[in-house]
């Protein structure tokens, strides 16, 4: 099927790190939890904040909403950033730890497989 052309598309990137007030995006997922929405939830957050910080103040807004949040044991979950196994500092900012605009951090909590081990 024939197509026609409009002219050249304007590439206009919305997304960047200058659009944020600062902030960064950061995507966030819980490995065999996908009963929180089936996708990583997508927060702005500013490069310099403690991971710690996100650990206690942004990710129970995120997932404790699930019955295994209470049983996470911290001490033993596994951490990817953008792909790679990574062990954050948590006494680091985001940026020390290479966290950057539009990272994405998976975690796993061996033990818990979802809700009655459904991965949900």
């Amino acid at each position: 099927m024939a197509t026609n052309s409009i002219g050249d598309y304007p590439e206009k990137i919305t997304d960047t790190v200058e659009n944020f007030n600062g902030n960064q995006l950061l995507a966030l997922d819980w490995d065999d939890h996908r009963g929180l929405g089936g996708a990583p939830s997508l927060v702005a957050l500013a490069p310099g904040m403690l991971f710690s910080s996100v650990v206690s103040d942004v990710m129970p807004s995120l997932f404790s909403a699930h019955p295994d949040w209470v049983s996470v044991d911290w001490g033993t979950v596994k951490w990817v950033l953008d792909g790679q196994v990574f062990q954050p500092n948590y006494d680091a900012s985001l940026e020390a730890n290479g966290i950057g605009h539009k990272s994405f951090i998976r975690f796993k909590t061996p033990g818990l497989t979802g809700f009655n081990g459904s991965l949900n």
